[in-house]
């Protein structure tokens, strides 16, 4: 009878164990999922080609102004769509980097942030981080326009509505020698009229 009691006593201790382990790993699971889970679970298609003309679509930002995305701009400037997301922790390693580059010599480039989701955690987002500099987008259908495969995402559009870049961004350097060969770009633009470069998947 006692051996009845102990083995049932740790048949329970052990389930309780089990039970703990799984709600772990099911918390682990749904954090993972928020950093790797693309934007919208989209996949990428091989449809949308640097130097060719980029996905024109209107979008309301946060404030409630209009954004004509790809539209042709008469004040010859780029739009870079950095796709982010709240719970991205890579997506603010990069937030410095555009911070100092909205305030720093590049009067060629507008820099528009997007995403989905909700527009409150959005605008909590924006406030936390001090981005009110930047018009954000929230537009599902814009990601999948652009063909975002993971966050955070660039593209860069010229002023003609080419799309000049496309990438996966992993790091704020990959995202600074991005700027800075857009940068060339714009200056030799000025003197020639030469193809778009880059494309990443």
């Amino acid at each position: 009878m006692t051996a009845l009691v102990v083995s049932n006593a740790l048949l329970w201790i052990m389930l309780a164990a089990l039970a703990v382990i799984l709600l772990a790993l099911v918390r682990q699971l749904g954090i993972l999922h928020e950093r790797l889970a693309p934007i919208g679970s989209l996949s990428i298609g091989s449809g949308l080609k640097v130097g060719e003309r980029a996905p024109s679509m209107d979008v309301t930002d946060l404030e409630g102004a209009l954004r004509q995305v790809a539209a042709a701009r008469p004040d010859g400037k780029s739009t870079m769509l950095v796709f982010l997301s709240p719970t991205c922790p890579v997506c603010k390693t990069l937030l410095p980097l555009l911070k100092s580059s909205v305030r720093g010599p590049d009067p060629w480039l507008d820099i528009w942030l997007a995403g989905e989701g909700e527009a409150g955690a959005a605008r909590e987002f924006v406030a936390a981080q001090g981005l009110n500099a930047f018009p954000y987008l929230l537009s599902a259908p814009l990601a999948i326009s652009y063909q975002v495969s993971r966050l955070p995402y660039v593209a860069v559009i010229d002023a003609s509505g080419t799309l000049r870049a496309r990438a996966a961004i992993e790091t704020a350097d990959q995202l600074s020698k991005l700027l800075a060969d857009e940068r060339l770009a714009q200056a030799e633009a000025r003197t020639s009229d030469g193809p778009a470069r880059h494309q990443a998947a």
